[in-house]
């Protein structure tokens, strides 16, 4: 692999000293910057052009993406966009970052990407409680970690709170907000049942006290053969005596006063449990 070939699998932006340790030569990256192949950013940082600037960002501060801004490096649920990035660094600082501390496993990769096991434990400690579980049940559906591994590495008194989110994850969502419906249920104290194979029906994303199903719809289910099922399944859930509501992204994340509010609605409207 040839120097641009080998910075591109790195993320199109490199410290020079990763590039020497990957056996290329003071001389061959000269030539490069000389040639235009590449550009000197500043004194030990080089990069290709067009780089991304979050890449870019990490690498000058001598750090890797990291919490919720490695999330999408890691193929995992991110509920928000952080509105500033946030970086794992060793020492020093940078002006308009979240700055993380500490490292339990090394990034496998070049890439500047915290390891998964470092994104998940920095979120856990830094984000609020429904955007760390909802990271963290991602990477558990996947089967990329365990709830045991994170806890053990989670000890002490100061990570009581990481630790408790810990308990908000069950492994049963089929998306992100269906992670934030379930837990928004679970503090109005609704029994819930999720992911329910009903007879004549099929599965459900919540059974709540044991007759209203809420299903969490996403862009497919604006497809015109899919909201013909939907409705074939409301039709269904009805004349089986089930009552159905039915939300989408933006009612749960961005109005969950409203869902609380219909269920409780329609709740209340017969004898529960």
């Amino acid at each position: 692999m040839d120097l641009t070939g080998y910075l591109k699998y790195a993320g199109s932006v490199a410290r020079t000293g990763t590039l020497l340790q990957a056996g290329f030569s003071e001389r061959s990256i000269r030539n490069a910057v000389a040639a235009g192949e590449i550009r000197r950013l500043r004194h030990g940082v080089v990069a290709l052009p067009g780089a991304r600037a979050d890449f870019v960002a990490a690498v000058l501060a001598n750090g890797t993406l990291c919490c919720a801004s490695a999330a999408p490096f890691h193929g995992i649920w991110r509920l928000h966009e952080p509105e500033r990035l946030h970086l794992l660094c060793a020492h020093g600082s940078a002006p308009g970052v979240v700055i993380h501390r500490g490292s339990l496993v090394p990034a496998g990769t070049p890439q500047p990407v915290a390891s998964l096991t470092d994104t998940l434990l920095h979120a856990l400690r830094c984000l609020p409680a429904v955007d760390a579980a909802v990271m963290v049940e991602s990477a558990l559906l996947q089967g990329r970690t365990t709830l045991d591994y994170l806890r053990q590495r989670l000890p002490g008194n100061r990570n009581g709170a990481a630790r408790a989110v810990l308990d908000l994850v069950d492994g049963t969502a089929d998306s992100a907000v269906e992670v934030v419906a379930r837990l928004l249920f679970q503090s109005q104290g609704i029994y819930i049942q999720t992911q329910v194979n009903l007879p004549g029906i099929g599965i459900v994303d919540f059974l709540l006290e044991g007759f209203l199903i809420v299903e969490i719809d996403g862009s497919t289910h604006l497809e015109p053969a899919q909201v013909k099922k939907d409705r074939g399944r409301n039709n269904a859930s009805t004349l089986t005596g089930y009552a159905v509501l039915r939300y989408g992204y933006h009612d749960v994340v961005y109005n969950p006063q409203k869902v609380v509010d219909e269920v409780w609605q329609v709740l209340r409207g017969r004898v529960i449990r």
